[in-house]
């Protein structure tokens, strides 16, 4: 089957994965392009789970403030090395974790690995950390967070 440009440019743009990734996603759905992202997020989960036992040296410390001004918090999120803890991908990812834990109050960073994402019902956190792992090749590790209110 011969699979559209267009197709792979637009699968490109909404998973972030390679051109030649996307290729062969296309390829292995026939075509079906739904079927195509959840090979795409099968295969990051298990790029992720290959690297679970690297070490995490480098990455950010995310400072979130709510809008209202009432809570706030600092998140420790690391990875194998600085270059990628400059990446957007994994900026992103902090902020979306520090946002996550502002809206929805984990106790720990377990509870929050296991707690359902706010902008999408049907990833848990660990399953957002996972997918950017698979986008970025690195092993990604929520050290600790602290959230503060009034």
């Amino acid at each position: 089957m011969k699979i559209d440009i267009e197709q792979i440019k637009k699968l490109r743009e909404e998973t972030k994965a390679s051109i030649a990734d996307c290729r062969k996603a296309l390829e292995e759905a026939n075509g079906d392009y739904e079927k195509a992202i959840e090979l795409l997020k099968k295969k990051g989960i298990e790029r992720a789970e290959k690297k679970a036992d690297r070490e995490t040296a480098q990455g950010l410390i995310e400072a979130y403030i709510h809008q209202n001004g009432k809570v706030g918090v600092l998140l420790e999120i690391l990875c194998e090395t600085d270059f990628v803890a400059r990446t957007e991908d994994f900026k992103n990812l902090a902020h979306e974790v520090a946002m996550q834990i502002a809206a929805m109050e984990p106790k720990n960073v377990e509870a929050l690995l296991k707690q359902e994402y706010i902008r999408d019902g049907s990833l848990t956190i660990e399953d957002l950390v996972k997918q950017t792992i698979g986008k970025l090749g690195e092993n990604i590790v929520i050290k600790q967070f602290s959230r503060f209110e009034i």
